[in-house]
């Protein structure tokens, strides 16, 4: 049988366990156990301790393996935790990183604490200016680049095939984090990358009633390192959580082809408001990288920032909006907004936001699976 395609595989999560069920069930058991009987088990695999291994997270790790193309996967338990998972198995005491400078919020945080912790030398830079990439690169041991696409909030798309080979030309190990285009829109990994990172709360789950993340290693070297530190660092994922997951993953593809459709229409209505002074997306065709996204993406999220005219008109709309939340995150049923410098990237300082493009009036939306009329209808009555 030839491998099958992702949207089958994310259909039959069960074919990825570790050992059949003898009872035929449609999802894998909950292995909500700290510890097992050693004496009793005999199977190829042997399970002492569930934060060193769990059938039932097993079964989502290989999944996972299995439609990104790596060598294997640790499931964590948060999105930020496979990010600190990957400093802790890659970075050492003054290593030298490169992130993208638009990044998200969490990991500008984690990266401030890795940098006075570990006396860590990190280079921000802009993705998009490949001659002060490789000038970075050239100049500095840098043992890691870092990137997503695309980026959050600043929606740029990074040519990520481009970064890989600048980076292995310097010898330099290349992660994305691909939280906000998943696996069902790109692989990282066949685009070049060495580790593919994801938050698991968002897209991944669709629900938002639970914060996971995973990170998946291109080759079984890099496997055995993140296997390793994750157990020592107590990074892995519980099981009841690892079941909370898999119920929303069947659904991935549709869920993002409407969040994609809705969301489109959403900034295209935006872009015609007196009050809009620009609308960042990477769908519509006034984006910098829309031939990129379209080639490098299968679906385009449904996250995207619109610059209102003022701050205050920005905080106005957030306050009168009844369908949309005023929460963090995205990738949920529900349409959320945010000021970014206000909630996500609020550890930016406002020199770090206008470096990426984010204004005091910018507004993230994520756009949810709600009826587009009604969305639209929200968004004039909260501007009147």
């Amino acid at each position: 049988m030839n491998k099958i395609k992702i949207e089958t595989a994310l259909s039959h999560i069960t074919k990825f366990a570790p050992f059949e069920d003898k009872a035929g069930a449609s999802h894998f058991p909950i292995y909500n156990t700290g510890t097992f009987d050693l004496k009793k088990q005999n199977g190829d695999k042997i399970y002492d301790y569930t934060r060193s291994d769990n059938p039932t997270r097993e079964t989502l790790e290989n999944l996972f393996t299995e439609v990104e193309g790596g060598a294997d996967c640790v499931c964590t338990h948060t999105g930020i935790a496979s990010v600190a998972l990957l400093f802790e198995t890659v970075l050492k005491a003054n290593s030298h990183i490169l992130v993208e400078a638009d990044c998200y919020g969490g990991t500008f945080r984690l990266l401030k604490v890795f940098k006075d912790k570990y006396n860590i030398t990190v280079h921000f830079a802009n993705f998009l200016e490949f001659d002060n990439v490789e000038k970075i690169l050239q100049e500095n041991p840098i043992e890691l680049v870092l990137c997503e696409s695309p980026t959050n909030p600043g929606l740029k798309i990074i040519d990520l095939e481009k970064i890989a080979t600048l980076s292995h030309k310097y010898n330099s190990l290349f992660a994305v984090d691909n939280s906000l285009a998943t696996f069902i829109s790109q692989l990282p990994l066949k685009l070049g990358a060495d580790f593919s990172l994801f938050s698991t709360t968002k897209y991944i789950s669709g629900h938002g009633a639970v914060v996971a993340g995973a990170i998946v290693a291109k080759t079984e070297e890099l496997a055995e390192q993140i296997h390793y530190y994750a157990n020592a660092h107590g990074r892995s994922q519980n099981p009841m959580d690892v079941y909370l997951i898999s119920l929303g993953i069947p659904t991935l593809k549709v869920r993002m082809k409407e969040h994609q459709e809705n969301s489109i229409k959403i900034a295209n209505y935006l872009e015609e408001q007196s009050y809009i002074k620009k609308v960042t997306h990477p769908a519509l065709k006034s984006h910098p990288q829309y031939e990129l996204a379209k080639k490098q993406m299968k679906y385009i999220p449904g996250v995207f920032c619109a610059d209102f005219e003022s701050l205050e008109l920005a905080e106005k709309f957030i306050e009168n909006t009844k369908i949309f939340g005023e929460k963090c995150s995205f990738g949920s049923p529900d349409s959320r907004v945010e000021i970014p410098a206000k909630i996500s990237h609020a550890s930016f300082s406002k020199e770090e936001l206008k470096a990426i493009g984010i204004a005091e009036g910018t507004v993230r939306f994520s756009i949810g699976l709600e009826n587009i009329d009604d969305l639209i209808e929200d968004i004039k009555q909260a501007v009147k």
